[in-house]
């Protein structure tokens, strides 16, 4: 079977805090590094009672001081909210803390809304050319050079593979242009995920980094005894989705039994939606689900998450998936 990893969105929950979130986090990635997990990357949303990530390096160097072998990385920062030259020297400090583990993921998106968009930026004006153009120049930090008149430490020189985040055309092209590792958001927005596949693989130019198509997928993984306990499990997040795109974010809320039952069509239609790149059940019905994608999209890792508001049974959750491919 192919490597799994896992994206962590350090969920706070009900009743809990950032503080919580971040041991949680520390946690989850010490065990997953025992389970046999590939890496551990962690993401950028900013405004959002429910996630604990924003300060995403910061996050990364507390979770990469707990643990020693896994990678560690973001999935991702979003570039157009930053300075090239900040993130180079931010992931070059990681580096040098972590040797050897550390990935940079890049999205263009913000990660938020227009109004916190705004209060990062000030200015939002961009064209389709910027985020390649600061892909480019903070990749070109990294490799450096004494004749550069702005030059990132730490980082020069350092080996950090970059990454392309997306849910659309868009990063697929990108990744195959520069020739990087692409990584498509399919757990929450699926529906170009074949599409973003088939261009990224047609179109892919080798590089230094990578000589030929490696494609990351998201995937929703919830996993228990039983089909019925995983489902009860898997509508914490389903609230929380529903709150998000409803213009309500909020933090985790426990599980609600027959939550989707009593939806209205437009909030169903949102949680079905979401829920088209997931495994909810039993060992059983997980691995069969797990096998079906993998066959269905030939990827060549799976990027597995589980917002689970319950820290033991996450835990469990991410066990089990590990055991049903162990070996």
């Amino acid at each position: 079977m192919i490597p799994f990893s896992i994206l962590d969105l350090a969920p706070i929950v009900e009743g809990g805090d950032a503080r919580q979130a971040l041991l949680n986090s520390r946690d989850l990635a010490r065990h997953a590094e025992r389970w046999g997990y590939k890496r551990f990357w962690m993401a950028e949303h900013h405004s959002m009672p429910g996630i604990a990530s924003a300060a995403t390096a910061v996050a990364l160097a507390f979770v990469g001081e707990g643990t020693s072998t896994i990678r560690i990385g973001a999935g991702g920062i979003m570039l157009p909210n930053h300075a090239p030259l900040i993130i180079a020297e931010q992931f070059g400090t990681l580096e040098s803390l972590f040797p050897g583990r550390i990935d940079l993921g890049l999205g263009r998106a913000p990660g938020t809304d227009q109004a916190a968009a705004y209060a990062m930026r000030r200015n939002l004006a961009s064209d389709e050319h910027q985020f390649p153009r600061d892909v480019v120049e903070l990749m070109d930090y990294f490799k450096g050079g004494e004749d550069k008149r702005v030059r990132a430490f730490p980082g020069e020189g350092l080996d950090i593979p970059v990454w392309i985040l997306g849910s659309s055309l868009f990063g697929a092209q990108l990744a195959a242009m520069l020739g990087l590792p692409y990584a498509f958001a399919s757990h929450f927005a699926p529906a170009a995920m074949m599409d973003a596949i088939r261009v990224y693989r047609e179109r892919f130019q080798p590089s230094a980094q990578l000589d030929r198509p490696y494609v990351m997928l998201g995937f929703n993984a919830f996993a228990a005894d039983t089909d019925e306990e995983a489902q009860l499990l898997a509508t914490s997040v389903q609230q929380a989705v529903v709150s998000l795109r409803t213009g309500r974010p909020t933090r985790l809320p426990p599980p609600m039994k027959d939550y989707a039952e009593t939806l209205p069509p437009g909030a169903r239609a949102i949680v079905d939606n979401f829920l088209t790149c997931s495994a909810i059940g039993s060992p059983a019905t997980v691995k069969a689900a797990i096998e079906e994608f993998v066959a269905r999209t030939g990827a060549d890792e799976l990027m597995i998450t589980a917002q689970i508001f319950d820290h033991s049974a996450r835990l469990r959750s991410y066990e089990t998936v590990a055991g049903l491919f162990a070996g």
